[in-house]
This record gives C-alpha cells, structure tokens and sequence, in this order.
C-alpha cells in the first residue's frame, strides 16, 4: 500500500515520519509532505474556515498532489480533502484523519466513490479532560481572575461566588456525553469525590456512573455541568434559555467542547442576569473572541482560547494511534 501524510504546524513531518512507521515495518510506503503555514494562528485560521464552510472552501496548493493518483491511503489533520483531490486521486481507498472529527474530509462524497473515512478516535481525549478539569477548578476557585487581579496589583478577595465557593468532593457533576473525554472526565472527578452522573442515549452503563434517563433531568440534578457532546443538527444549541433556566441557581456550566452546543446569547443573558453561578469556556461562535464580546465584561466567567486538545503530548502520539487503529481494522 503507497501512503501519503500530509504535515502541518502542530503535527510535523518527523512526527508523522516516527508515528506512521508501523506502516513502513508492514512493508508499505509512506510519503510526507508539509502543509505548514507561516504560523500557527494562519493555519487554525484556515482550519476554522473549513470548519465553518466545509473542505471545499480551502484549496490546496498542486505541488503537495503530485502523483496524488498512486495512492491508496491519504493522512491527514488539517489539510482539507475536498471533491478536487478525492477526484485526482484515483487509486484512493482510505481518509485518514488525525482528529476526533473529520470536518475536513468530503465524507459524503468521499464514500459515494468508495473510499472509506476514519477518524483517530480518542486522539486527544486525555489533553481535553485534564484540561475540562482545569477550567472546573479556574472558575470554581477564582483561580484565573485572582491572577489577573495581583497583575494590576490587586490582591481580590470579592468574587461572584464569595458566599459560596465549592469544593468537588461530594458535588454532583453531570457529564452531556460520555463517549472517551466524558469518560476521562469523570474518572477524574470521581477519584475527587464527586458525585457522577451522565446522560448519553448510546451509553447503556459505565462504572460507578450513574445514568440519567433525559439531559433535562440532568441539567436539574448537576452542582457542575460538562459538556462533551458531538456537534449534529440534535445538538445545535441543545443547551438553549430553557436548560439555562433549569440548572441549579448556584451551578456552574463548563464547556471545552464546540460552541454550537450553547445558545452564546441566552448563556451570556443567563450570567448577565446570574440565574447561574458561572461558566468557563474554551471555544466559542466567532474565533478569535472579538475584543467587543460580552462575554468579555462578565466576572462570572472563565474564558481561555480554544486550547483544550493543544498538547504536545497529544499531536506527536495522534499518528502512531491512527496506524494502530488503521492496520488493526483493515491490514489483513
């Protein structure tokens, strides 16, 4: 089989040389080539163009699809593959992508000629739900704004939760998606002593977990929500001014997976109008945050950008993750 990577910014040419060597000790050939952009902010610029409008919206440059028609597995992370390399590339079988999701692949019309998508799941699971953590604890504990308070030389004792500041052993913290982050997540929080539930419809059970039969229900019984959701037209805004008005006035909303889950305006208007005690959020509708965003002159928010899954540890592992997943699905 004849294999072409394509490199990038955060997943470099050495580490899909190191990470794909499975394939290569299996006799195949693997080619490498960089899509790399002047700087990092130009290449997640691009991505989040091809998040927003599709892999089509991006072109990539001739001289990376050489001889694109030899191939029989392409690589990626970020490098968009749309209808005109799909088209080029005749001998292709396989897409591979070194992400959870695959919003830079033309999967539909990538399988209507045949050629299987597959995404490297898990690839960043630890990094988003060490960090998920991080952002329960920022905001719980004043961690963030007590920092940039002793930066103006303010040593703050007066916060939107000062009358009632948790600690996590023994809160309830529902989980909106248990799949491998959600999981993670909860096991961390778990051995904190808190309390576990989760509502995910594919999920039947999962450990000392308990499931919750409807995200309504969850939503009232959670001291902290976490979402960890994929994006679909069910999810869009699944958490809307209705859920918002359902959570426990002294609750705390915590988002390190994709802005389309939130209703931005009704969450905003909820923490203006504090119906609940705080959020911490990690991405958002328009990246990066415009310095007029609202949510900008909160004080009951935790706001960090888009940083979640941004590990060294997880770009230099993702490709020797996807060869294992690959050869143990399709090598014969």
């Amino acid at each position: 089989m004849k294999i072409l990577a394509f490199g990038d910014n955060l997943i470099n040419p050495e580490m899909l040389n190191n990470g794909l060597k499975a394939f290569e000790d299996k006799g195949d050939e693997v080619v490498i080539r960089d899509w790399s952009h002047p700087t990092t902010a130009e290449l997640q610029r691009d991505n989040l163009k091809v998040e927003l409008k599709g892999p089509n919206a991006i072109e990539v440059d001739d001289a990376l699809l050489a001889d694109i028609d030899q191939f029989d597995l392409i690589v990626t992370q970020f490098t968009p593959i749309g209808k005109k390399i799909i088209d080029r590339a005749t001998n292709l079988k396989y897409i591979g992508v070194l992400r959870g999701g695959i919003e830079n692949v033309d999967k539909e019309y990538a399988e209507a000629k045949n050629i299987k998508v597959m995404n490297t799941a898990g690839r960043n699971a630890r990094a988003v739900a060490e960090f998920t953590v991080g952002l329960i604890l920022a905001e719980t504990r004043n961690i963030a704004r007590t920092h940039a308070a002793m930066e103006q030389d303010i040593w703050l004792k007066d916060f939107p939760n000062k009358d009632d500041i948790p600690e996590i052993g023994g809160k309830t913290i529902g989980i909106a998606g248990l799949g491998y982050i959600g999981k993670l997540v909860g096991k961390f929080l778990k051995a904190m002593d808190a309390n576990i539930i989760y509502y995910d419809k594919y999920v039947d059970s999962y450990e000392d977990f308990e499931k919750v039969d409807s995200l309504d229900n969850l939503i009232k019984r959670s001291d902290i929500l976490t979402l960890h959701m994929r994006v679909t037209p069910e999810t869009t805004h699944i958490i809307d001014a209705a859920k918002l008005d359902d959570m426990k006035p002294n609750a705390y909303l915590i988002n390190a997976a994709r802005a389309e889950l939130i209703d931005e305006p009704a969450l905003i208007k909820a923490l203006q109008e504090k119906k609940i005690m705080g959020a911490a959020l990690d991405t958002y509708m328009n990246e990066p945050l415009p310095v007029d965003s609202p949510f900008l002159k909160l004080k009951n928010v935790t706001l960090t950008s888009h940083l979640a899954g941004s590990t060294a540890d997880a770009f230099r592992n993702t490709p020797k993750l996807f060869a294992n997943h690959f050869l143990e699905k399709y090598s014969k």
